[in-house]
C-alpha cells in the first residue's frame, strides 16, 4: 500500500511538473502578445455554422456585458430564434451599427449582398477598415469575396461533409433558424 501512495506521489509530482512547465511556456508566449484590437472576423463556406458561429460570439460578448449590434441581410421575415433570444436583452442588443457604445457588430449574411453587389465591396471594405479601434466585426455568409478576406484578421471557412436538405429534410426550427 506504501509504495502505491509513493507511485501515485511520483507521477503526480510529474504532471505538477510538466504542467508548471506548459504554464510557464503559455505565459512567456502570451507576453508577446501586446496588440489589443477590435478584430473583422469573417465566417464563410458552404458548410452549416457560420451564423450559429457569430451568434456564439454574441452570447460570449453578451455574458461580459458587451453591447451589440446586429444587422440581419436577407433572412426576411424568418423568426429566427437568434431574433427572439436577443429581443430578452433590449438594453445590451439593438440593430444600429453607428452607435459608439457597440462593442461588437454581427452583419450577418453580409457576404451574400456582397456577392450579388447590392452594395459596393470597395465601400464596405473602407467602412469595415476605419472602424474605431476596439470594436469587433463579424461578417457571415457564402462566398466571401476576396477584398473582404484581405482585410480580415480572422476568416474561418465551414465545409459541408454532408448535409440533411440533401436527403430532402427541410430547415428545422431551433437548427436552421
Amino acid at each position: 500500500m506504501t509504495d502505491e501512495l509513493e507511485l501515485d506521489d511520483e507521477i503526480n509530482r510529474r504532471a505538477n511538473e510538466k504542467s508548471a512547465k506548459r504554464k510557464a511556456a503559455r505565459d512567456k508566449m502570451l507576453a508577446t502578445k501586446t496588440i489589443e484590437k477590435g478584430l473583422l472576423i469573417v465566417h464563410t463556406g458552404k458548410g452549416k455554422g457560420k451564423s450559429t458561429a457569430a451568434f456564439g460570439l454574441v452570447m460570449r460578448a453578451l455574458g461580459h456585458g458587451f453591447k451589440i449590434g446586429i444587422v440581419q441581410f436577407v433572412k426576411g421575415k424568418w423568426e429566427t430564434g437568434e431574433r427572439s433570444v436577443l429581443a430578452k436583452f433590449p438594453d445590451l442588443v439593438t440593430i444600429k451599427i453607428a452607435d459608439p457604445s457597440y462593442r461588437l457588430i454581427l452583419l450577418d449574411e453580409l457576404n451574400i449582398v456582397l456577392r450579388y453587389d447590392y452594395l459596393p465591396i470597395a465601400d464596405v471594405v473602407a467602412k469595415l477598415a476605419s472602424r474605431r479601434p476596439g470594436l469587433h466585426v463579424v461578417v457571415t455568409g457564402r462566398n466571401a469575396k476576396d477584398e473582404l478576406i484581405g482585410a480580415a484578421d480572422l476568416v474561418t471557412e465551414m465545409t459541408m461533409i454532408k448535409h440533411p436538405f440533401r436527403d430532402g429534410v427541410k430547415a428545422q426550427v431551433g437548427i436552421e433558424f
